[in-house]
């Protein structure tokens, strides 16, 4: 029996992150992992292979409509999917190949196989028709999460599809049919889309990306219309006919009416995604799960059996490998008696599509539920001069600040690099720091960031450029 300071069951980023941490502060650690690599569902068949996939198809799109009004001609661009999939695993493995050194330098035991919670301080680890039991002063539980699926459609990861499979399609779909308007429905569909898929979502909601700002989402869909994506909105897919040559998909309005039929090449199913808690013995060891699957936890991150923690998907809260990652650093250090901690109001959220849409702190319809009086300042990207000479001038930034005091509640942002122009705003609100805060720090000119000052001046009702 091998004994440790910590077991951590998954090596997504969670899991790793986790192990990493504990060793940096003195712990004897291993991680448990059930597949052939390391580094879960983001390296693998998510976040990882999604941004080759969205990087790749982009730069066809530039070359095939862009390069040319910048004086630069090419040939129209050919697709050679094999070449873009092979550019998608080269990233993989690198990212996986860094887990694995990163296990190695921390002095981290890698042990293959699924980890099954025995009780306090024991893991059974299970592979090839053999176990062993794993003796541990503490366990961490980072299993993430998995697909969430329809009642009555069955995917085959060939027509009918998760992300998983869409990722590594084996030829452009004439026709795709996404379900769910959701991040990960918009950016795969992106990436079919600009190598030529014709691209339908369907939504049971009345709007695009649940959870995200109301007028942000709105202004999204515009831009995603003039691409060429078609929305079905407020509507169900109740059926999938798989017996002919195409797919015939049965589409109901949510609110009840008659039904029509869509035909389509393959069928994307993203529904969301569900705590991954399968084989784990979590009842049987004494562990609380709240109504929705997850793993209960206080919030130090401790469920209800002593010594064993949970963090990432697998518990309440977004679903985000960075969320997951901070987790990870900060149960680690609670275990070691130190002082971790996660500020949730400040988690950013990116859709990674072009543009970009990215968003941390409260919406507006929040702050309206919630009561708050706030000010809002817009900027848009058709009136800040990178955007301009660059010809990319989708979208605007958007910033809400308390009426009384002036601090930053929530910012968000589509236009080109949103992803990477959210991080100031983030640490902005990380000190509590105020719009004119924001507003009175210099700004590098021409950058895109700028639009981030200009609306912080908006706040206060006197941006320059406008």
């Amino acid at each position: 029996m091998a004994t440790y300071d910590l077991v951590v069951i998954g090596t997504g980023p969670g899991g790793y992150v986790c192990a990493v941490r504990a060793s940096q502060l003195g712990m004897k650690v291993a991680v448990v992992e059930k597949n052939a690599t390391l580094g879960g569902t983001c390296l693998n068949v998510g976040c990882m292979p999604s941004k080759a996939l969205l990087h790749a198809s982009e730069m066809f799109e530039e070359a095939a409509h862009s390069f040319a009004k910048m004086g630069v001609n090419v040939s129209a661009p050919k697709l050679e999917l094999p070449a873009m999939m092979n550019f998608k695993q080269q990233g993989i493995d690198g990212n996986v190949k860094g887990v694995e050194f990163l296990m190695k330098k921390n002095k981290v035991d890698v042990l293959k196989g699924t980890g099954k919670i025995l009780g306090t301080g024991k893991v059974e680890v299970s592979a090839d028709g053999k176990s062993q039991v794993i003796e541990t002063r503490n366990i961490v539980i980072a299993t993430g999460s998995d697909i969430a699926r329809l009642k009555g459609i069955e995917i085959d990861e060939k027509r009918i599809v998760s992300s998983t499979g869409a990722l590594s399609l084996d030829k452009v779909p004439g026709k795709l049919l996404i379900v769910g308007a959701g991040v990960i429905g918009l950016e795969l569909g992106s990436v079919w889309k600009r190598l030529g898929a014709e691209v339908v979502v369907v939504e049971f909601l009345d709007r695009i990306l649940p959870g995200m700002d109301g007028e942000i989402a709105k202004q999204f869909q515009r831009i995603l219309e003039k691409q060429g994506f078609a929305f079905k909105l407020g509507a169900k897919v109740t059926a999938v006919d798989t017996s002919g040559k195409t797919l015939k998909a049965t589409i109901e309005p949510a609110a009840g009416g008659a039904a029509e039929t869509l035909e389509a090449d393959v069928v994307l199913v993203c529904i969301g995604r569900v705590p991954y808690t399968d084989g784990l013995g979590l009842k049987e060891a004494g562990v609380a799960l709240d109504p929705r699957g997850r793993v209960q936890i206080d919030p130090h991150f401790a469920t209800s059996l002593k010594g064993v923690y949970a963090i990432g998907d697998v518990v309440a809260g977004p679903m985000l490998a960075h969320k997951a990652e901070d987790e990870g650093v900060a149960v680690a250090e609670i275990i070691a008696g130190q002082a971790g901690h996660v500020n949730y109001d400040v988690i950013p959220g990116v859709v990674y599509t072009s543009p970009e849409v990215s968003s941390v702190g409260k919406t507006e319809e929040e702050l309206k539920q919630a009561g708050v009086a706030y000010t809002v300042g817009k900027f848009p990207f058709t009136a800040n001069g990178r955007s301009k000479v660059n010809q990319t001038t989708d979208g605007f930034v958007k910033i809400l600040a308390d009426a009384k005091t002036d601090r930053v509640l929530g910012v968000h942002i589509i236009g080109r690099e949103a992803g990477e122009m959210i991080h100031e705003a983030c640490v902005l609100m990380e000190f509590g720091g105020s719009a004119e805060d924001l507003a009175r720090t210099c700004h590098a000119h021409p950058t895109r960031s700028e639009a981030v000052k200009e609306a912080a001046l908006a706040v206060g009702k006197r941006a320059i450029h406008m």
